[in-house]
């Protein structure tokens, strides 16, 4: 069955071009392209013969995906889409909106099939989509069934069809082998922390190093958070999600680079146990820290993390992570920022996120600001003393424990869609993955 994309402005021209009865329809259902109108036209014998969907000022090409997600069980294909919209985004785009989270629910609906332009690359689009699709899981799974050996279960599970090699220190060996900040945020919980470590490429390939936050449920510790701030908790593992879904891409593409994830997954609970404020340990850089707030425990787990990955030098360094309130009051929750040094990588993840349609937007590491971490009794606090520009202070903060990669770049993710549009329901959303994908293809293709 044909379905028809229609932008506002070139509707008179599509109704021209169309055949009698079929404009005739359009105009007695009152079709005027706005965006998200969906009209479908039944054949002479009532059943379903083709589908328009309204763009508007063809804003989001996403809005595709309303297709898939609207349409009854059936085989379809694209007969009319704007020019600006590639054959193989169309794809993706259905693909997106074909997703539902059913792990917990029965009857799933039947989902309707795309017969795909010749064009298109239909590889491509679905490597994207079944990636997308595991950070989604992964961050709607609640944290009874997503803890840090679920997590490191699941790096297990992406890294098999590879060939990737998973590794993990667990527990009291994370103080043996010095990893003193995850153990610290993680020892309050009864499932031990970890720190998992994932290896997949030529030896002697660009280094690209993916650092994914793990916090697979935060209470705050005992700064504790409200009711209504932990409802949403369960996502503050989706840095470590979208690191797990790039993995997936750059494996399932082949790229040419030395690939390494590394995870620090753990759980921040309330015990007799739990790091307390103004505790004060010692990093596995050597920086002292002094814990301000237990509720800023993702950059501890991160510093950890991070310097063990600029050990190697990287080419590239990339860290993602559900990191501070501020990030989502200054961009909202559609919009991630970045924060880089190298003005190359800045221009090269805009341009792509644009290519890509997945927003970013750079925010500045004002060095001024530095100051506000430091610390009286230690070398660093993880609370700074300032209550401005949160998300700048805690980039500058994991900054301190990278010192070596050619290039770093961190992302303060969402990882969850409050507001839903087409093709990203409400939940988890694997946040800024198709916009670090595409700079990471045309920057090691």
């Amino acid at each position: 069955m044909p379905l028809y994309a229609v932008a506002h402005s070139e509707l008179r021209k599509f109704l021209e071009g169309r055949p009698k009865r079929e404009a005739a329809f359009l105009k007695a259902n009152g079709f005027s392209a706005r965006e998200g109108e969906l009209v479908t036209m039944p054949s002479a014998a009532g059943r379903l013969q083709s589908a328009f969907l309204g763009l508007g000022r063809a804003g989001d090409p996403l809005a595709l995906a309303q297709f898939a997600e609207r349409l009854p069980a059936g085989t379809y294909r694209y007969a009319a889409l704007p020019e600006s919209i590639s054959p193989t985004f169309a794809a993706l785009a259905w693909m997106l909106g074909t997703y539902s989270f059913c792990r917990y629910r029965k009857g799933a609906k039947p989902v309707p099939k795309l017969a795909c332009a010749a064009k298109a690359n239909v590889e491509e689009a679905s490597r994207i989509a079944e990636a997308v699709f595991l950070a989604r899981d992964l961050i709607n799974t609640p944290a009874n069934d997503m803890g840090p050996a679920e997590l490191a279960q699941a790096a297990r599970e992406a890294a098999k069809p590879f060939g990737a090699k998973v590794s993990e220190i667990a527990g009291e060996a994370l103080v043996k082998q010095n990893y003193p900040l995850i153990h610290a945020v993680g020892r309050g919980s009864a499932r031990p922390p970890r720190l998992i470590d994932l290896k997949w490429g030529r030896t002697s390939a660009p280094k690209l190093t993916l650092v994914g936050k793990g916090v697979c449920f935060d209470t705050g510790g005992y700064n504790l958070k409200s009711s209504g701030g932990m409802l949403t908790m369960k996502k503050d593992m989706g840095g470590a999600a979208v690191c797990l879904a790039l993995a997936r891409i750059i494996m399932g593409a082949g790229l040419d680079v030395r690939l390494r994830v590394l995870i620090p997954a753990v759980e921040n609970s309330v015990s007799g146990s739990a790091y307390r404020p103004l505790d004060v340990f010692l990093s596995r850089k050597g920086l002292t820290v002094e814990i301000g707030n237990t509720d800023a425990e993702g950059r501890l787990v991160l510093a950890d993390a991070l310097t063990e990955a600029d050990s190697e030098s990287p080419d590239l360094l990339i860290d993602i992570a559900t990191l501070t309130g501020a990030a989502r009051v200054a961009t909202g929750m559609e919009l991630p920022p970045f924060f880089t040094d190298d003005e190359q990588l800045a221009a090269e993840l805009m341009a792509s996120a644009a290519e890509a349609h997945d927003p970013l937007w750079r925010l500045p590491l004002w060095r001024p600001y530095e100051s506000t971490l430091k610390s009286s009794v230690a070398d660093l606090t993880n609370t700074p003393d300032y209550g401005y520009a949160g998300a700048i202070t805690a980039a500058l903060f994991l900054n301190r424990f990278v010192t070596n990669a050619k290039s770093w770049v961190h992302f303060d993710i969402a990882a969850w869609t409050d507001r839903p549009k087409p093709g990203r329901p409400r939940g988890a959303e694997a946040t800024a993955a198709r916009a670090i994908w595409q700079m990471l293809k045309a920057r090691f293709a």
